[in-house]
């Protein structure tokens, strides 16, 4: 099995791994471990990156706001530790730990946290396909 610490070294990453493994505890103490997070600043961790997917791990401090974030492809964001608050013209919508919302609209949005907060946001192009289930 990969660990963490392989796949993010590009020189010996396999050309074209089926199977990826991030351990994110270890990504997310090494995140607040670098300078930038003890100033106050975001830091965040592109974790995958193909030409139909993106998987970005992102670290906020307390009273962090992203503004005029804009996507126009379907994006998902998973909030791992702390509070993630969504804003666009149609309202907004506060995530906490273990939730999940899928943004699937061509829409500009900011994004507000009020405490440490790390999320997993995964960009993907093409439309958006439900289950079956």
């Amino acid at each position: 099995m990969f660990n963490a610490n392989f796949l993010l070294n590009k020189a010996n990453a396999p050309l074209q791994p089926s199977l990826l493994v991030f351990d994110l505890p270890i990504l997310i103490e090494n995140m607040k471990l670098k300078s930038g997070w003890v100033k106050g600043e975001l830091n965040s961790m592109v974790l995958l990156k193909t030409p139909d997917k993106q998987v970005v791990l992102t670290a906020f401090n307390e009273g962090t706001e992203i503004q005029s974030f804009h996507s126009g492809n379907s994006t998902t964001f998973q909030v791992i530790e702390g509070k993630l608050t969504f804003h666009s013209y149609r309202g907004s919508v506060t995530l906490a730990k273990g939730q999940l919302m899928t943004l699937y609209e061509n829409v500009n949005f900011n994004l507000t946290t009020e405490e440490e907060t790390v999320f997993l946001m995964t960009i993907t192009t093409g439309g958006l396909q439900f289950s079956k289930n």
